[in-house]
């Protein structure tokens, strides 16, 4: 249960970050579905998580693996990323992806998600505009 009596929304689990990017609603876009992220590599839940305009890469805490977020590689030397940190200082989140889909199925408009493993501050990072189809595989791409 999303806790909203302070000034920042606080969250424990998967759940509580989808209702969060959910509320979001980026660009007045509703958000049709939200995946989780989840290391490729060791099935992780945690990450450092670098995030710029239009892009975004996080790397696993358990195994040091970083991928990039939906379709953030190709976009990466054009985002200037910086190191997402929470208000607490922490830099481990839980990840999630909130997806906009237009009436085909394609991808509108991506928000990330992020809650912090300190302290459950939930917030959204960023997010971005998707201009080009077909695109409903990056739902996948978490």
């Amino acid at each position: 249960m999303i806790d909203t009596t302070g000034e920042l929304w606080r969250g424990e689990d998967f759940a509580d970050l989808a209702a969060f990017i959910r509320e979001y609603q980026a660009e007045g876009y509703a958000v049709d579905e939200v995946t989780e992220s989840v290391c490729g590599h060791c099935e992780g839940r945690a990450f450092r998580v670098l995030a710029g305009h239009d892009a975004a890469q996080r790397t696993c805490t358990g195994c040091g693996t970083p991928e990039f977020i939906v379709d953030s590689a190709d976009y990466w030397e054009e985002a200037e990323p910086d190191e997402c940190e929470c208000p607490c200082g922490g830099d481990e989140f839980a990840a999630a992806v909130g997806f906009s889909l237009r009436p085909d199925g394609d991808v509108r408009w991506v928000s990330l998600g992020l809650r912090c493993v300190a302290d459950g501050t939930l917030g959204v990072y960023t997010d971005w505009k998707i201009n080009y189809g077909p695109s409903a595989h990056l739902v996948t791409r978490a």
